[in-house]
């Protein structure tokens, strides 16, 4: 039987406390989400003046990076270059920049989803806590 690394809450905390940080850092008013390999929900925290919304889309896309094992935007790249086909994608639904998965010797632990700013500042907030991990 094969044996997998997955992500322990100390791990989650340690994430969720470095995004939080570069997001405070930055003033950036987002909401952090962390997923299992699964794509099930470990961590949600919206911080104080993000979007309601934002509460929605974080998820979505650490799901969608997470079950696709790739950054959420490359969805986004693919549909914006034509492939509208992937807009009927089973069970992904942030397919948006800002979903990036974690991923440790070639295995994804899960993801983190960050929304509330530009797409491209929410995925480094996400970056910057799964950089946390070492």
């Amino acid at each position: 039987m094969e044996n997998k690394p997955y992500l322990t809450l100390a791990d989650v905390k340690r994430i969720a406390a470095a995004a939080e940080a570069e997001a405070l850092a930055q003033e950036w008013p987002v909401t952090i989400a962390i997923v299992d390999d699964g794509g099930h929900l470990l961590w949600l925290q919206r911080l104080d003046g993000a979007a309601p919304v934002s509460s929605h889309i974080a998820p979505a896309k650490a799901r969608t990076a997470a079950l696709g094992r790739r950054e959420s935007r490359v969805y986004e790249e693919m549909i914006n270059q034509g492939r509208a086909s992937f807009l009927s994608a089973p069970a992904l639904e942030g397919m948006l920049e800002g979903g990036v998965p974690i991923l440790v010797g070639g295995q994804c632990l899960g993801a983190v989803g960050v929304s509330g700013v530009k797409s491209s500042e929410d995925a480094q907030v996400a970056k910057a806590g799964i950089a946390a991990l070492g």
